[in-house]
Formats: structure tokens, sequence, C-alpha cells
């Protein structure tokens, strides 16, 4: 990525976990980041289309005591003229360039393969196999699930919360499951982590997705493989999460001695029920 304005803004706001409103914020400052350490914060909110409360409390999210300590910043980070014409990345740009060094990130992780290989074994060897993923986290346990139960001759999705998910826990563990996947994504819901407290008093072990090896979950998980997740715009992409989840299910069929038995039969299934249009 380049050293323009907009991605030294984009540097500025990475690392801290933005609400939907102050997000907007940091797009509209990335979109006008030649003027944006010029405007006031009543200025930024119209542009933004917030209110003015909004922006001081973005500013202390981002560390700073207020609004004019983070204006004071920008200064030094974009100064006057440094806006080169058509040198400057939009900001959608900026949240593909951060996906793909998200990407590359997980590409130096899995250099190091033996804590994926582990949890591919303990998640095979698992009948039933629960998969967990909450609210931003549904998509990729179900994405995850779908595929699994391909390969896996028991997969129990738990995508929904509520007062049952504890009792869906303990069915699976008295069912025979030995471990639990669980993806977890930002903004973390306590329910998820009060779940991965209960699975883990149940006996299961918890092997968790998250998009750090410091998010809320891993204190109540038994081995956890981080993925991070793009925060550069309104709502976070979770790329790297789902590849992570797909390279994982890969590692399963190698656990599993009849995986590649089960899709021939499977293809074989909906080749005769003209499942698929190709």
């Amino acid at each position: 990525m380049t050293d323009s304005p907009a991605a030294r803004l984009q540097q500025l706001f990475e690392g801290h976990r933005l609400t939907p409103t102050q997000r907007r914020i940091a797009h509209s400052m990335v979109r006008r980041a030649a003027d944006v350490p010029f405007l006031s914060s009543v200025e930024l909110a119209q542009v933004a289309g917030v209110s003015q409360p909004s922006v001081t409390r973005f500013a202390v999210a981002l560390g700073f005591d207020g609004y004019p300590a983070l204006r004071r910043h920008l200064r030094e980070v974009v100064p006057p003229g440094d806006v080169p014409p058509g040198d400057d990345l939009n900001e959608y740009q900026q949240a593909v360039g951060a996906e793909i060094e998200n990407l590359r990130r997980l590409g130096e992780l899995l250099a190091d393969p033996a804590p994926l290989i582990r949890a591919a074994r303990l998640l095979a060897a698992s009948r039933p196999l629960p998969v967990l993923g909450l609210r931003a986290a549904a998509a990729q346990a179900r994405g995850f699930a779908y595929f699994a139960g391909k390969v896996h001759p028991d997969v129990r999705l738990l995508d929904e919360g509520g007062t049952l998910l504890a009792d869906r826990i303990d069915d699976a563990r008295h069912s025979g499951a030995t471990a639990l996947l669980c993806f977890a994504l930002p903004r973390h819901p306590r329910e998820v982590i009060e779940a991965l407290g209960w699975a883990r008093e149940a006996g299961l072990t918890v092997i968790t997705v998250a998009d750090s090896a410091f998010a809320p979950v891993a204190a109540a998980s038994d081995l956890l493989i981080p993925a991070a997740v793009g925060t550069g715009l309104s709502f976070d992409t979770a790329c790297a999460p789902m590849l992570l989840g797909r390279v994982l299910l890969e590692a399963m069929c190698d656990e599993l001695p009849d995986a590649q038995s089960r899709l021939e039969e499977f293809d074989a299934r909906a080749a005769a029920r003209g499942l698929f249009a190709e």
C-alpha cells in the first residue's frame, strides 16, 4: 500500500474497535484527507452526517484527550501540500488493500502448520462436531458447517443464542462430542464467551478462530488461531477468517479417512438428481 495521506489516516484507525458511527467519521476523513486536518469538530460532523459529540467520542476512542488533540495530530500526519494529485487511494481501494495485508499475515502464520494440524485432529475426532458462531460470526460458522457436513458424519451448527444454547452444547457433549469449534469476530458478544465457558465446563476442547490472539474469547479457548478482520469499512470484512476456516477444513479432510469417498458419493447423488445447473 502507498504512503499516501489517506493510507496514513487509515493506519491511525487500525487496531481500534470503532462503532459503525465512528467508522463513518473515519471514512469521511479518508475521503477528505487533504482538508480534514483543518476542519472543526462541527464541520467534520456535518461532513460525516453525525453529531458533534460523536466526533468528540471518536477522538477519545482513538486515544486523544479530545478533538483538538486529534486535529493537531492530523496536521502532523497530513501536512499542507502533501496530497499529490491522483496519487492517493480511495477508501474502497484502502479496504481491499487492508484485506490483502490480512491474508498475507495469515499466510505467514501458517508457515508453522502445527497448531492448525492439532486443531484439525481434535475437530475431526469429535462426534458430533458442534460449530459455534453468533451475530457477525454466524456466517463464518454456517459456511464452515455447510462444507464440513460433506466430509464429517455429524456437524451441529450453533448460530443462534438464547437460553437454549447451553442445552445444545450439553446435548452435543452427551452425544459424544469432544471438541467445539468457535468463530468469534468483533464485536464480541458476551454470550459467546459464556458459551465457551459452558463448553469447557462440560469437558469439550474449545478451538477458536478469532480476529486476534488477544480477543476477549482467548481466555475461554484451549487453542486459538488468529485471522485479522478488515476495519476499513462501516462493517468488518472477514476474508482471512473465512479462508482460515477453509484451510482448517482441508486439514480435517486429511484426518478423516473416508472424506474422499463421502465427497464422491455426494457428487454421484448430486449428478443423479440434477442438483446443479452446470
